[in-house]
């Protein structure tokens, strides 16, 4: 009995540069690799894994990979590609630690490939999707995901390197596609390109109905799902039909009135998609494609002059309405089974929900966002002689608006108010109590309410609302309770600085930062509106001179954790506002939104504020 050899690595670099050629250089560059082992004679172990499928997915993720490094790193791209030979291990084991390392398994011999994308741009986080929105970027990572068997990310110092793995196996017998039927649909090419009526039909289409067609109606569901853009719906499912399934293909999306927009064009060789979207869209088809597979004039910008073109259309509908067109483009004269014809139907069933969805949450999105804009001001106020900056940041998800709330707005030539309030809880509710709190306390204000009165007459107001929501709904009903610090700016023309008063309620309070880098705080606390509708509150009044600074924050800031510790356990604010003295009023906003991220390790979990006011001498002002 013999002793078995390990088969030998081979691994194989290739340098590109970071523009639009990229991605077909690097495919390429892995075609190459991988047919010179694919037809090495004599055959190297695990060469004739290496079928046209296999190599075909190979090159699909390498492509996405590569315009993923292309889009959003911009440094020059090394792309390598490792051939591991082994043999499987009785019992299916394909661990690379066990059998490619030394070859010694026993069973039918197995090819690894592992393909390296490495960029120069380290700090670059990888993206998958969410922020890939314009261009024709690709959306690697999902597909990586869904095909390879192993992938991952190694971030080094000067390089990131994204990196994936899928095993062959030898002697897996291609599975052909079965007798084509009596009446199998042919496509006859258009009248400018040569016909073939001889021509065999593409066994590849075929081979996907049968063999293929499952896993990929499978990986198309999952990729599609949760996608909330319609834009990266269309890119991902052109990037999952070509080239498997077709040579390009092209997506339309239903307008308002019955139109068609464009929304993606892909071509296995990126250079023709230009052109190609060009003469796509100088002839936009109309809502009236019911039929899958209908007959498409081939463009000539999308290549295959010798032989011609078939390509087919397939309509987009969704419960009932019309959402787009698909439309797939194959070289040569194509007979496409009812099998295949059913598959891509499926698909364009599955695009077109989930760009029904993505429009769905679309038109959600746009009426809430445009309800929260609503609820703080456009801009702010510009105060004479103060410099004024705000730092918003809401804590939910897509969210413009959270329980955090503000405003600066003048009363009369020489006053202005602002406020910084904090409803209890981050839901819908708690929005729509901010706009209310907000537009009340104006209300107030320009009634001649000062800010004793102002305070006293929303406490009131919340305290009804509770009782209110508890005598209709029970004692299930949620209080409402809000913080607020609210203020009044005093300001003489000609005259540096300005008067104050100000007073919170239940609110951190503002901190008064003098020349000489003192820091004290400008208030007393003070109960919660919304609690108790008899409290009394008291305000504070003091002068705002050249080069002092009132700072106003929320707790999203002042309780910002560090495992058992607060921002401001034992004065932490004010350390941080005193390490700013000298910033302008913005400067100073971002020194101390920078502070609370970097003060913990986790993501924020509130709503974060910062509002600073900074009298400047000469008597200008201005807002940021």
């Amino acid at each position: 009995m013999g002793t078995s050899t390990a088969p030998t690595e081979a691994v194989s670099r290739k340098g590109l540069p970071a523009n639009q050629l990229a991605p077909a250089g690097a495919r390429k560059f892995v075609r190459t690799v991988l047919m010179e082992r694919a037809r090495r004679r004599p055959p190297a172990p695990g060469s004739a894994a290496l079928t046209d499928r296999f190599i075909d997915d190979i090159l699909l993720l390498v492509s996405e990979l590569v315009t993923n490094a292309v889009m959003y790193a911009g440094t020059e791209i090394d792309v390598t590609c490792r051939l591991e030979p082994g043999r499987e291990r009785n019992g299916g084991d394909n661990d690379p630690a066990d059998d490619q390392d030394n070859g010694t398994g026993d069973g039918p011999a197995i090819m690894g490939v592992v393909v390296e994308v490495a960029d120069r741009h380290p700090s670059r986080g990888v993206h998958g999707g969410v922020d890939a929105r314009s261009g024709e970027p690709g959306y690697g990572l999902q597909l990586v995901s869904a095909v390879a068997e192993s992938w991952g990310v190694t971030y080094r110092q000067s390089e990131k390197t994204v990196w994936f793995r899928l095993v062959a196996k030898e002697g897996e017998p291609e599975i052909p596609g079965p007798p084509l039927p009596a009446g199998p649909l042919r496509i006859e090419p258009p009248a400018h390109g040569p016909a073939h009526p001889t021509s065999p039909a593409p066994a590849h289409a075929a081979e996907w109905a049968d063999r293929g067609g499952p896993s990929f109606l499978a990986e198309t569901s999952e990729l599609l799902a949760g996608q909330l853009d319609q834009d990266m719906v269309t890119a991902l499912a052109a990037q999952l039909l070509v080239p498997r399934l077709a040579d390009w293909c092209a997506i339309w999306l239903s307008t308002e009135g019955s139109g068609m927009k464009l929304s993606r064009v892909w071509h296995v060789d990126e250079r023709r998609i230009p052109p190609l979207r060009a003469d796509l869209e100088r002839e936009n088809p109309s809502a009236g494609v019911r039929t899958a597979g209908t007959p498409w004039p081939w463009p000539e910008s999308a290549g295959a002059r010798d032989t011609g073109g078939s390509a087919l259309a397939f309509p987009l509908v969704a419960r009932d309405t019309d959402q787009g067109l698909l439309l797939l483009g194959r070289a040569g004269h194509l007979q496409m089974t009812d099998t295949v014809i059913r598959m891509v139907e499926d698909v364009a069933r599955r695009v077109a929900q989930a760009v029904f969805t993505a429009r769905q949450y679309t038109r959600q999105t746009t009426i809430s966002r445009a309800l929260q804009r609503r609820q703080l001001p456009a801009a702010l106020a510009s105060i004479e002689g103060v410099d004024t900056a705000i730092v918003y940041e809401p804590h939910g998800e897509g969210q413009t608006v959270g329980g955090d709330f503000y405003d600066i707005f003048p009363m009369g030539e020489h006053r202005w108010c602002f406020l910084l309030g904090d409803v209890q809880g981050k839901d819908p509710e708690a929005m729509s109590v901010t706009g209310l709190a907000r537009h009340l306390v104006r209300l107030l204000a320009r009634e001649g309410h000062g800010v004793e009165s102002v305070l006293g007459r929303l406490n009131y107001a919340m305290a009804e609302d509770s009782a209110e929501a508890v005598e209709l709904s029970g004692e299930q009903a949620s209080s409402r309770f809000l913080s607020l610090l609210y203020g009044e700016l005093d300001v003489e023309s000609g005259v540096s600085g300005a008067h104050c008063t100000v007073a919170t309620a239940g609110h951190p309070p503002p901190l008064h930062l003098f020349a000489d880098g003192r820091v004290e705080p400008a208030s007393e606390p003070q109960m919660l509106l919304g609690i108790d509708e008899g409290t009394e509150f008291q305000a504070s009044s003091f002068d705002l001179a050249p080069g002092e600074t009132l700072l106003c924050v929320t707790d999203g800031v002042t309780e910002r954790r560090c495992g058992n510790w607060q921002l401001d356990d034992n004065d932490g604010l004010a350390d941080i506002l005193r390490d700013g003295t000298g910033l302008g009023a913005k400067a100073l906003a971002e020194h101390v939104r920078r502070a609370a991220h970097d003060f913990g390790t986790g993501p924020v979990e509130d709503d974060l504020s910062v509002l600073v006011l900074q009298a400047v001498r000469g008597g200008s002002g201005g807002r940021g």
